[in-house]
């Protein structure tokens, strides 16, 4: 029996449940044990006030820490690029476009006009600092919550419409609301987005864990994970920073785009370098160096000292 571990909203049970139809296929029997985190919980403060490197995950980890658990199923992007000693990750799913996507009822809605308001609601401060950047015009929202949620509060008024991410609204049959699709090398997707990551404690029954790697585990999207998350974890970054990444496998070359915008989005630092997939956190963490020395470090530095106020 492998038992596991999940956030309570729709698009988290649809991943968990997709997980486990894997594994069932392979054979393997699953029990399933949903919870809600202080992500989940905290709604009116914004992720980088709330105090958490993982507030969607700290939970789920009490969880594996104690046995209640063999796995937890996260959306890759949300995790924290240092995971706390006892945890590792030992899968990563076949990523879905990973784009950056606006969503709305308006399909009129011509963000490059800047004649017409437009109100857009978004929790993450890579895409209010990429939006600063490109389209400075548009009024920007806080939108926290669940995707049915925000719609919700989208059609109530509270936005004309939202920025998310592509993955999430087709595993949730929004598609069909989507009005605009940005392209990615624009609007460069943070760390992990389109990708499911499976993560356990350490002290999990070896042969387990290889016989749930090996059933979950795509090379591909470990080699892009690997190397963004690496690119992260130089940052000391998580999903409260306005960092970006995303890494393309061709053959045995893997092509990273990474960087770091201010939150107002007035400078954007970015590079693009190549590497082996055998060495994709290597590529990474050469990719971080870059962009520390190239004005990372004041940037992060004062993206936390606004953050603090």
């Amino acid at each position: 029996m492998i038992t596991i571990g999940s956030r309570k909203s729709k698009l988290a049970m649809w991943q968990t449940e997709t997980v486990a139809g894997f594994l069932n296929d392979a054979g393997m029997e699953t029990q399933i044990s949903s919870m809600e985190t202080i992500g989940d919980k905290i709604l009116d403060t914004s992720i980088a006030k709330i105090g958490s490197k993982g507030v969607f995950t700290v939970e789920l980890e009490d969880q594996l820490a104690s046995g209640i658990t063999d796995i937890a199923v996260h959306s890759a992007k949300d995790m924290q690029s240092q995971l706390p000693e006892g945890f590792t990750l030992i899968a990563f799913t076949e990523r879905e476009k990973v784009n950056d996507v606006l969503l709305s009822t308006d399909g009129s809605i011509d963000i490059t006009d800047s004649a017409r308001p437009l109100v857009i609601g978004t929790s993450s401060v890579r895409r209010r600092a990429f939006l600063r950047h490109h389209y400075p015009h548009v009024t920007i929202v806080e939108m926290r919550g669940n995707l049915q949620t925000r719609i919700r509060k989208m059609k109530g008024g509270d936005c004309d419409a939202l920025m998310l991410a592509y993955a999430g609204v087709k595993r949730m049959g929004y598609g069909d609301m989507v009005v605009i699709e940005f392209d990615e090398q624009q609007f460069v997707p943070p760390v992990g987005q389109g990708c499911i990551a499976i993560e356990t404690a350490t002290s999990l029954a070896p042969e387990k864990m290889e016989e749930i790697r090996a059933c979950l585990n795509n090379t591909v999207s470990e080699a892009c994970l690997l190397a963004e998350r690496a690119f992260l974890k130089k940052l000391e970054g998580g999903c409260s920073i306005p960092a970006f990444g995303y890494a393309v496998l061709d053959g045995d070359e893997l092509t990273l785009t990474a960087g770091l915008a201010s939150l107002d989005g007035t400078e954007i630092l970015r590079t693009t370098e190549k590497g082996s997939s055998q060495e994709a956190e290597k590529l990474g963490t050469r990719v971080g160096e870059y962009i520390l020395d190239n004005g990372g470090r004041e940037m992060l530095s004062e993206i936390r000292r606004l953050q603090a106020e």
